[in-house]
């Protein structure tokens, strides 16, 4: 139990850094197996990259909701029970989480197989992108369990402390979902081309992989944790995870409905505006994990101090992890703004898809900091169990690209001006959640 006590003792910055670093590492690896996705449906042609970008927001919904908003709501159950030294209620979270996870990722694996085509033809897909989309799509989903339990695991792990194991796992995960994504996609040596569905493949069986190690892990208490599969089931530890983990999945899911409306908008303008569209949103894969590694570094230290009266030590560990996120990801904004071409080159030579994405950067990528500085914060109030502050934020920049976005189609704006309304709404977001976290009461400071 030294190593928890350290959580609430410890230096912040240095313990939000060492926290971070192993995440920083796996999230970075698993953003780049979404760079490589992205080559090696560049090399399929234009419309298997449009149709990437069709089914992107929910790939990107899915992985919010199983290990940012699910997620956290599970590593702040089980910090804040470990932070008030209940270890028996933090062992008996461990199957509740699990239970929560398999459902929802059974869920995602039925909306799909059933809906998937009238989805992503409402996100504005058709003809040959249409049917890329569905290619991967299917394969990918048919194996959400997999990602969601591996994502579970990883979670229960970190929510005690122990950043390592899951990160080390990732990044196996991110390896495997590389190599398996192009042998298995591309047709590397004897192996037949399988196109957008064997991509797909890959990353299905690498989260197969990483989530019998995980689930081995905690069987045999390896860690602090246990799974016990003979816990008894009590509906207030289901209640205690999903009360932040249900509030924390609108945020997820107004992100992902901000992307989904751009998308849709963006689709309206052609093939090459939504391949072009679809190379920058990949760089945001990449600027959000690098947030969510140091914010969800930031959840057990905060749970901890929330469940020991630690309240200004949390507000401290919030604050610190914000700030160094922002500046992280604010560094790569502006090499992105400055040399946008260098980034789009990775995918696509395609002079009128690299203007659009060009385009994107330049306008998107200097509200990077911001947003970053946001969302950051928003995995810090998941620890403190008080999310309804970041959400807001979330509603106030959903509602600004609804309306703002409708009055530019009315108009028909050309699509620098969508752009430029996404880099707003960030904007908001990131202030609106500084003074939402600033003012609402986490305990007695």
């Amino acid at each position: 139990m030294s190593g928890l006590a350290g959580l609430t003792t410890a230096p912040i910055l240095p313990t939000v850094w060492r926290l971070s670093l192993p995440n920083l590492v796996a999230m970075v690896a698993t953003a780049l197996v979404s760079v490589a996705e992205t080559t090696y449906v560049g090399q399929l042609g234009t419309a298997a990259l449009a149709g990437m970008a069709l089914v992107f927001p929910m790939v990107m919904l899915q992985q919010m909701l199983s290990s940012g908003a699910m997620g956290g709501g599970i590593s702040s159950a089980i910090s804040r029970a470990l932070g008030a030294g209940d270890e028996d209620r933090a062992n008996d979270l461990v199957l509740h989480a699990v239970l929560i996870s398999l459902g929802l990722g059974l869920c995602f694996t039925l909306l799909i197989g059933l809906g998937g085509a009238a989805l992503f033809t409402l996100f504005g897909g058709q003809g040959e992108a249409l049917q890329a989309c569905l290619e991967y799509a299917h394969v990918a989903f048919a194996g959400s369990a997999c990602l969601w339990l591996t994502n579970s695991f990883a979670s229960t792990l970190r929510g005690a402390g122990n950043m390592k194991t899951p990160s080390t796992v990732l990044l196996l995960v991110a390896v495997a979902q590389m190599v398996l994504g192009g042998v298995l996609g591309l047709g590397w040596g004897p192996i037949p081309r399988g196109g957008m569905g064997g991509v797909a493949l890959g990353q299905v069986l690498a989260f197969a992989l990483g989530g019998l190690y995980l689930a081995w892990y905690l069987l045999t208490g390896q860690g602090r944790l246990r799974l016990n599969l003979r816990t008894t089931l009590c509906r207030d530890h289901f209640r205690d995870i999903l009360r932040v983990g249900a509030i924390a999945s609108i945020s997820s899911l107004q992100t992902v409905l901000t992307i989904v409306i751009v998308t849709r908008m963006v689709a309206s303008l052609g093939t090459e505006a939504l391949a072009g569209y679809g190379i920058g949103m990949r760089l945001e894969f990449l600027m959000i994990p690098i947030t969510f590694a140091i914010g969800v570094a930031c959840v057990p230290m905060v749970g901890m101090a929330i469940g020991s009266g630690l309240v200004q030590r949390a507000r401290q560990v919030a604050w610190t992890g914000a700030v160094l996120s922002a500046v992280m990801v604010g560094s790569l904004g502006l090499l992105v703004a400055l040399f946008p071409d260098q980034w789009s080159r990775l995918f696509t030579d395609h002079p009128e898809v690299m203007a659009y994405a060009r385009s994107y950067f330049r306008w998107v990528a200097p509200a990077y900091p911001l947003f970053a500085l946001g969302l950051c914060l928003y995995f810090a109030s998941q620890g403190a169990g008080k999310l309804l502050g970041p959400v807001l934020a979330g509603t106030l920049r959903l509602v600004l690209v609804i309306v703002g976005g409708w009055w530019l189609v009315q108009e028909q704006a050309p699509v620098w001006t969508m752009f430029a309304l996404i880099s707003v709404a960030m904007v908001v977001y990131g202030a609106c959640t500084v003074l939402f976290v600033r003012y609402t009461p986490w305990g007695r400071d």
